[in-house]
């Protein structure tokens, strides 16, 4: 893809957490991605090198820094080496942002390591970046230097406005997600509902009350990720104690860390929707789970920003698109 404005030709580079994904963008984009190589030396240590000419080119990198930390330091030497090459300029896509949920100091002596996270991206070289459903929206802050801040709503809402549910209630997990659940709820034409939970240790979750009408309704759990499953689940529970006649979810981020596949698996969900802005092993997936693209979400954002349009459009896709 030639560029107008001066800056030379489109190159994806792509790290190993997620190529999958990045040879989706690749094709809707017609660009190859295969443009670096990256290997481990005996020791561990990441080596990598970008096998075409970067010069003067609008680079974008898509690396999702999800654990191990290896994954941040492969996007690190991956915008190092564009810079080093003269790249004109240097875009990190991370679809998903690794160490988002440290945006506070919410106790003595620990680290915000969304903030040195973010200063890390932007001294290693990044001109810009293009992410997906922080965890919190102030995190853009964090970046010195341009965020494009994509939602993967309009992916997920279309899902369910397909299955055409009737009388549905969209249910926010916790008081953190309750804007993300009321944007859903307004999106699908459904009620509202939130659950009132208390988190006695990390990962651990105990219910104390649902507000809102769920008895004989379907419920739509909704959560920027899924990580050890324990509010889902838990969710879910209390949900079918209520009276509700059946649970869904959805969420853009699928870690399913630890026991997470063994609890929704066990629940008594109809389907967990996510998107595949992390790559899920299969020894991580279990019926009920339904992955969405986004692909098209970022190949578009690509395209926009590499022509200097408008990201914002994206915000509000119409049924048609």
């Amino acid at each position: 893809m030639e560029d107008t404005f001066g800056r030379g030709p489109l190159l994806i580079l792509s790290g190993r957490a997620n190529r999958p994904l990045a040879e989706e963008v690749g094709q809707l984009l017609s660009e190859e991605v295969d443009a670096a190589h990256i290997e481990n030396f005996a020791d561990g240590e990441i080596f990598v090198r970008i096998d075409r000419n970067a010069r003067g080119r609008d680079v974008f990198i898509l690396q999702p820094t999800v654990a191990p930390a290896d994954n941040i330091m492969e996007l690190l030497l991956l915008i190092d080496a564009a810079k080093r090459a003269s790249a004109a300029r240097i875009t990190a896509v991370m679809p998903y942002f690794g160490y988002g949920r440290q945006d506070r100091k919410d106790q003595p002596r620990v680290a915000i390591g969304a903030k040195l996270a973010a200063n890390l991206v932007v001294q290693a070289g990044a001109d810009r970046v293009l992410g997906m459903d922080f965890h919190q929206h102030q995190i853009q802050g964090f970046f010195d230097i341009p965020v494009d801040h994509l939602y993967a709503a309009p992916v997920l809402t279309q899902y369910f406005r397909d299955k055409a549910l009737d009388d549905l209630v969209v249910v926010a997990p916790d008081v953190g997600s309750a804007k993300m659940a009321r944007g859903f709820a307004k999106r699908l034409g459904a009620t509202f509902a939130i659950i009132d939970k208390r988190r006695p240790q990390h990962n651990q979750t105990e219910i104390l009350s649902v507000v809102g009408e769920v008895r004989g309704k379907p419920c739509l759990i909704t959560d920027d990720m899924v990580d050890t499953a324990g509010t889902m689940a838990s969710a879910v529970h209390a949900l079918k104690e209520r009276g509700a006649s059946k649970v869904y979810a959805c969420a853009t981020h699928a870690l399913l860390s630890g026991q997470a596949t063994e609890r929704l698996s066990s629940a008594p969900l109809e389907e967990l929707v996510v998107t595949n802005t992390i790559r899920i092993p299969p020894e991580r997936s279990f019926d009920g789970l339904t992955v969405l693209s986004v692909a098209e979400l970022l190949a578009r954002a690509i395209e926009y920003i590499h022509l200097n349009d408008s990201v914002s459009q994206l915000f509000e896709l119409r049924d048609d698109d």
